[in-house]
């Protein structure tokens, strides 16, 4: 389980595909990891109650007028978001993942307009304020993306975007909510709207909560 040893969160190990995860040594582990679990992901994050789609999308649709366009999914995976991002009224999403193994059956699922096969965290080939707004659910987390991975999602939202994120309190404390800071200090960005912490996997034991926040570029 989760618990709090000196004012910080602990975790207990996870285990399975999860687990491995977390526990990656580089971008090429994580990659093959999300490859070889591709096939039974939605399965068993459903059986977890993962949270993370719902609230991000519901922030989604608080903060970013329906039919804007187009829509970046930063991190889309098996693409769970992505269908919920169509239904919603969201008409050009495209699919951004490090595993080619997960956006595959994002694919199956016909309601992206573009998949990009690669990581966060490094230069991204998309113009500055190229999308409407990115949305990018459980990436910054343990063994995935630091602060590092904001700054280019910065750069390719339009003024007056939004970036909605989930990220994980370990993170959030670690370094990420200075690093918002910065930019709303120089004037890029603001908080939207910030969540309290919530377990994003109610059924999987050991989860640490993570916050949602929606950022916003200044016009």
């Amino acid at each position: 389980m989760a618990f709090i040893k000196d004012n910080r969160w602990e975790m207990a190990k996870h285990e399975g595909a999860l687990g491995a995860v977390y526990d990656a040594k580089g971008k090429e582990e994580v990659a093959a990891l999300y490859d070889g679990w591709a096939g039974s992901y939605d399965e068993e994050m459903a059986k977890a109650g993962y949270r993370h789609p719902t609230i991000g999308l519901a922030l989604l649709a608080r903060h970013l007028p329906k039919g804007a366009a187009p829509l970046l999914d930063a991190g889309a995976g098996t693409g769970i978001i992505g269908d919920w991002l169509s239904i919603m009224g969201y008409p050009a999403v495209e699919a951004l993942d490090i595993s080619a193994g997960m956006l595959e059956v994002a694919r199956q699922k016909n309601v992206y307009t573009a998949f990009h096969h690669l990581a966060l965290g490094g230069p991204l080939p998309f113009a500055d304020g190229h999308f409407a707004g990115v949305i990018s659910v459980g990436v910054f987390t343990t063994g995935h993306v630091g602060p590092e991975g904001l700054d280019e999602l910065v750069r390719i939202c339009r003024k007056g975007g939004v970036l909605v994120l989930t990220v994980k309190t370990t993170l959030w404390e670690g370094g990420f909510a200075a690093h918002v800071d910065s930019f709303a200090k120089a004037g890029k960005l603001e908080i939207a709207e910030i969540t309290e912490p919530y377990v994003s996997m109610p059924g999987e034991v050991g989860t640490i909560p993570s916050r949602a926040l929606v950022l916003r570029v200044k016009a």
